[in-house]
């Protein structure tokens, strides 16, 4: 099982809050899920949970059998750096590097090689921005820039894709082009993918649909 999660809690101190309660949660390799729920609903929260960038306050969190609260930050930071690929709400790009710049950075931490390059390329065509190498953000529409976030997210040939409400900043028009792209990749490379997102519409496009709702998994 890729990820696993085992009757977790997330709680606050300061002020003290109850954010999940209880979540049972499996994905699978290969697996794409979309999980639905109100604002507030502990949505974003568990996401940090999956992607290792939170520890739950009780229960398991398991990444391919490998207990996450007994790694330490550095090892953390490991497999976030190449097991799982982050997609956000806004896109996170450097104005100040060049699209293929940008979809490098995560590479940063290794030596850097030709096919770290050749990758970004292709990706980069894959998404249909093979024209905008060179281009900055700034020169970018909103939804080019998801797409870059998109290539960026997956080149360290990810096992896991983590998208927190993707298209939420997009037109209806963008937002559905970046929702087939996502279902369309995760097919094609067999990456997993866990999508939280407002959209019915995205949601009900993938193949599993969980909803948080009072911090409970359903």
């Amino acid at each position: 099982m890729l990820l696993e999660l085992t009757h977790v809690h997330k709680s606050y101190a300061s002020p003290p809050v109850e954010v999940l309660r209880d979540i049972n949660f499996q994905l699978a390799d290969g697996e794409a899920v979309a999980i639905v729920g109100p604002s507030g609903s502990g949505k974003s929260t568990l996401l940090n949970i999956l992607g290792a960038l939170d520890r739950p306050t009780q229960g398991t969190a398991l990444s391919d059998g490998c207990d996450l609260a007994a790694l330490t930050e550095p090892e953390l930071a490991a497999i976030r750096n190449r097991q799982i690929g982050f997609i956000f709400q806004l896109h996170h790009l450097l104005p100040q590097c060049t699209v293929l710049e940008n979809v490098l950075i995560p590479t940063l931490t290794m030596k850097a090689t030709p096919a770290n390059r050749h990758r970004a390329e292709h990706l980069l065509k894959r998404v249909g921005l093979q024209q905008r190498l060179e281009h900055r953000p700034g020169q970018l529409s909103g939804g080019e820039c998801q797409r870059v976030a998109v290539a960026r997210a997956l080149i360290n040939q990810p096992k896991l894709l983590l998208a927190d409400e993707p298209t939420g900043a997009l037109d209806h028009i963008n937002a559905t082009g970046l929702g087939q792209l996502l279902i369309e990749l995760n097919k094609e490379q067999g990456v997993a993918l866990v999508v939280v997102t407002h959209s019915t519409e995205l949601a009900s496009r993938l193949p599993r649909r969980l909803e948080l709702c009072d911090g409970s998994l359903h």
